[in-house]
């Protein structure tokens, strides 16, 4: 037995909207409904979403986490496809990290220079 769209929304932390966007995009598979036709999310499901939102939080295209998700409905023969498309997301995280820390350093010189200049 799952749970219904209003609970794998609070659990997620995704709208029920943005739930049924993911699955007629094919982000999410066509999820199990019960008799009635309601949606019912399994605790696989979940998991996936939270590595989905992981995925967008990291800056992933929608459009490549759909080639993603479509590669791995096809199963274990594209999973060296798959590693490589995560690896090179990785490296654009890790350049985003580092441009940020540099924004960063550049922001605390400029407080700390401010703040020497008010202390005076």
């Amino acid at each position: 037995m799952g749970i219904t769209i209003q609970e794998a929304s609070r659990k997620s932390g995704l709208s029920a909207h943005t739930l049924r966007y993911y699955e007629r995009i094919g982000l999410i598979h066509m999820v199990r409904r019960d008799p009635a036709g309601h949606r019912q999310y399994t605790s696989p499901d979940l998991d996936w979403l939270d590595f989905l939102t992981r995925l967008r939080a990291t800056g992933m295209p929608i459009a490549e986490m759909c080639r993603y998700a479509e590669l791995r409905r096809q199963g274990p023969a594209t999973s060296a496809e798959r590693r490589r498309m995560l690896e090179a997301h990785r490296d654009r995280v890790r350049t985003q990290i580092a441009q940020l820390t540099e924004d960063l350093e550049v922001l605390d010189y400029k407080i700390d220079f401010y703040k020497a200049r008010e202390s005076q």
